[in-house]
């Protein structure tokens, strides 16, 4: 006698539309190995062609949206700009995937392919997620193992998190996250979190290392607008502040004798480079190196509440007010957003 669980329903609707994308580079070809002694030891040494061969470097999952090919996935899968993406269908069915446009504060992607009459998954409503409601993880789980299903239930909402991207090697801190207990593992990422009927409530993103049933998911809603501004502008459109920072904490601040502990300093991240763009929105409204932004619109900006995160919810060509700290004076300017290029 088969099982009537809803779960089987849901895998059926839901796999058919979930793809790996693999992630390939041209690479030196490595030929052999030698020793190469060093401080009494020998080390083992790649030794490499000056030949470069195409080599797969990583994978990740995805999900389709539409039937003419719009793909959602993690903008940490598709974070090196120099690899070419692969999405694989079916074993025998692949297609050259290019990256429409990222959203690194969402952690959020829109890839295409050039396809008709696909098997897409419909968006659900992340805002009316609940605590406890069943959910079910889908996607590539380890790079190998392809229509990975896992249920389990939302554990948690509007977490925060600092992620790491072993394929960039870069952290970034993800905020208003769904935590879950359902199975996510290495190549889920970019996989979809789809509720018992089967709609899209979450992007699969992240796993707590050393820990067991802690999983995080971005909320759907953040990736909606994401992809309705491709599809209208072939682009995501963000308000653009046009400076580099550093958040402060009580650590930079005591290390660099900086008279506040929260805020954005304006500091260059290189030697030949601005801390604020020439002609940009910054620029044109008078900050300066070495300002600290304290507070946007009369709101704070500390670690747990960034700047970043701040400038997501204005328009473009909205002026807003920055409280900052020059020389021990405290100032306030006006600030026109402007398009980020």
């Amino acid at each position: 006698m088969s099982e009537k669980s809803p779960i089987i329903e849901v895998a059926k609707k839901v796999c058919p539309a979930v793809i790996t994308i693999v992630i390939s580079k041209d690479l030196p070809k490595i030929e052999g190995f030698y020793l190469l002694p060093f401080g009494g030891q020998k080390y083992v040494v790649p030794q490499f062609n000056k030949k470069r061969e195409r080599t797969r470097i990583g994978g990740g999952s995805g999900f389709i949206v539409s039937a003419d090919g719009y793909i959602l996935t993690s903008a940490h899968v598709v974070g090196d700009p120099e690899a070419d993406y692969t999405v694989i269908f079916e074993p025998q069915k692949t297609y050259p995937a290019k990256v429409l446009a990222k959203d690194p504060i969402s952690d959020v992607a829109v890839l295409k392919v050039k396809a008709k009459n696909l098997p897409y998954l419909e968006l659900g409503d992340s805002d009316k997620i609940e605590l406890g409601q069943t959910v079910i993880a889908v996607g590539n789980a380890l790079g190998e193992f392809h229509d990975t299903v896992s249920t389990g239930v939302v554990s948690g909402m509007s977490r925060v998190i600092t992620a790491f991207s072993g394929l960039t090697s870069q952290t970034a801190q993800l905020r208003g996250l769904i935590q879950t207990d359902a199975a996510i593992n290495p190549g889920n990422s970019g996989g979809p979190l789809v509720d018992i009927g089967g709609k899209v409530i979450g992007i699969n993103t992240a796993m707590v290392m050393g820990a067991q049933n802690i999983g995080f998911a971005i909320p759907i809603d953040y990736a909606k607008k994401d992809l309705e501004e491709v599809k209208k502008y072939g682009k995501i459109k963000r308000p653009f502040l046009g400076v580099r920072y550093v958040l402060l904490n009580k650590e930079i601040a005591e290390k660099n004798k900086l008279p506040v502990s929260d805020g954005a300093l304006i500091v260059r991240e290189a030697l030949g480079e601005s801390a604020v763009v020439q002609g940009g929105a910054a620029d044109k409204a008078g900050l300066k190196e070495f300002d600290i932004i304290l507070e946007c619109n009369k709101e704070k900006i500390t670690e747990k509440n960034p700047l970043a995160n701040m400038l997501q919810k204005f328009e473009i060509g909205q002026e807003i007010t920055l409280k900052v700290l020059r020389s021990g004076k405290e100032i306030v300017l006006k600030v026109k957003l402007e398009e980020k290029r």
